[in-house]
């Protein structure tokens, strides 16, 4: 069994300050008053518990970095962190830029089809950080959800079926790619979240098939799909 006990390296203490001087200001969606950063180190402390390779612990930390703050992009990352972190950061990105102001629930369907898209070509380490970073969305979605209920969903660009199914494509996904335990955790979470949120008689699949699904094999192939 690997040794997944996190030393605090001197490049995740810098990774732990970048994110917090980055993140300053920003909240959780769900919760307004729950400073952000919060989402970064909880993401960083569920890698832990799969690896202690500072570079992936570093980029979980710093993963929202490239999509979210203004004024910081890929090459000041990389020469901040080194290439590998740019690279682990940017395969978790959605394709969004900060910099511009853009209507993200309008946008919300394109940029999560693309993001599913890319995770084709992304890394193990950037496999990694997405499957930390949704189990802790999910874990938040279901805290918030039992504090708010549907009072929740008016705080994201999207109900709450559509993200379902997001995870679950992302979950399908991984179980045939990712060869590592963290996806069983993914699959659990995701479960507990299902039941919690969603009526069981209805099925994220059923809704989105026809029209997500083969917006995303367009995505894959370039073709229409019929």
């Amino acid at each position: 069994m690997k040794d997944t006990n996190m030393k605090l390296t001197t490049k995740i203490q810098k990774a732990i300050n970048m994110a917090s001087r980055l993140h300053l200001g920003q909240t959780r969606k769900g919760d307004s008053e729950l400073p952000y950063i919060s989402h970064p180190f909880s993401v960083a402390w569920i890698l832990s518990t799969y690896t202690n390779d500072e570079d992936i612990i570093a980029g979980g930390l710093l993963h929202d970095v490239l999509e979210d703050v203004k004024g910081y992009y890929y090459d000041d990352l990389a020469k901040d962190f080194g290439e590998r972190v740019a690279q682990i950061v940017k395969g978790v990105s959605e394709d969004k830029d900060p910099n511009i102001e853009s209507d993200d629930k309008a946008t919300w369907e394109t940029r999560k089809l693309k993001y599913l898209a890319g995770l084709e070509n992304d890394s193990e380490e950037s496999l990694m950080v997405c499957c930390a970073d949704k189990i802790h969305n999910l874990q938040s979605m279901i805290n918030s959800y039992e504090e708010k209920g549907e009072e929740l969903w008016a705080h994201f660009n999207s109900p709450k079926e559509k993200k379902l199914w997001l995870y679950q494509e992302i979950l399908k996904f991984m179980k045939t790619r990712l060869d590592n335990p963290i996806v069983v955790e993914l699959e659990a979470v995701y479960a507990q979240t299902e039941k919690a949120l969603l009526n069981p008689n209805l099925n994220p699949d059923d809704v989105y098939e026809n029209g997500l699904l083969k917006t995303l094999q367009s995505i894959k192939t370039g073709k229409d799909v019929e």
